[in-house]
């Protein structure tokens, strides 16, 4: 028991781009499309082909559809722009943005796009996307429930959070106002930790992944019994008490 608590953050896994990519896409909502006829917001009309092809579902008479008209064959027509937006309430909420640049086709009563290029850019910057990798690569099976999560996780158990802050380097919390949860994957839980100048973020990985929401229930379960048996950050909870006061 000792020396698997011991190892407990020993598994630093973390989602490869290309799945990273995946997920954004298969969360997203909304995107917003530039082609020839200009830039338009979309909300609710797309959805992906399991190798990651995006289908828009527009009216006939739209812009876009007298672009993909009258593209040339084989030349790039648009850029579609996807953000990742945190669900739950923190500065900087837009954790990544992802393009896809490419060109559509008609296809079914849709619109059907084909990258040729796709870029993913995150806090530590921006990456081209093998586009063999993006087709091949499958979302984090918690991508579509990751937003129900992390609200119900910030707003029905701030408790369980606080704990989770005992798993954080004492460095990590110095000047720390608020922590809030900002993403969860089948490899670990991300806390964002905002100062009064400033912000960073701060990684928990589980002790091996989760394919599911139960196994995710389970991992985080692991993740409180060690945050119950470590020091309590008692400088965050000063502020915090302070700052409530």
């Amino acid at each position: 028991m000792g020396d698997r608590m011991g190892d407990r953050h020993t598994w630093t896994a973390a989602p490869a781009a290309a799945e990273r990519a995946r997920s954004v896409l298969a969360a997203a909502w909304s995107c917003a499309v530039t082609a020839e006829g200009g830039r338009e917001e979309l909300v609710g009309a797309h959805t992906v082909t399991a190798d990651g092809r995006v289908l828009l579902h527009v009216p006939d008479d739209s812009t876009l559809t007298a672009a993909t008209v009258c593209a040339p064959r084989g030349e790039p027509s648009a850029v579609l722009e996807f953000a990742d937006v945190a669900p739950v309430p923190v500065r900087n909420r837009i954790r990544a943005r992802l393009w896809m640049a490419g060109r559509f086709v008609l296809a079914d009563g849709h619109l059907e796009f084909r990258p040729s290029r796709v870029v993913l850019r995150e806090a530590s910057g921006a990456l081209v996307v093998d586009l063999d990798e993006f087709a091949d690569a499958v979302p984090d099976p918690l991508a579509t429930a990751e937003a129900s999560l992390l609200t119900h996780l910030a707003d029905a158990h701030p408790d369980a959070v606080e704990r989770l802050t005992r798993l954080v380097e004492p460095e990590g919390l110095h000047g720390a106002v608020r922590v809030q949860p900002l993403a969860v994957d089948r490899h670990g839980l991300t806390l964002r930790i905002e100062r009064a100048r400033g912000n960073g973020d701060v990684r928990l990985s589980f002790h091996s992944p989760a394919d599911d929401v139960s196994q995710l229930t389970e991992r985080m379960h692991v993740l409180l019994t060690q945050a119950s048996s470590a020091n309590c950050p008692r400088a965050l909870q000063r502020q915090r008490t302070d700052g409530d006061g």
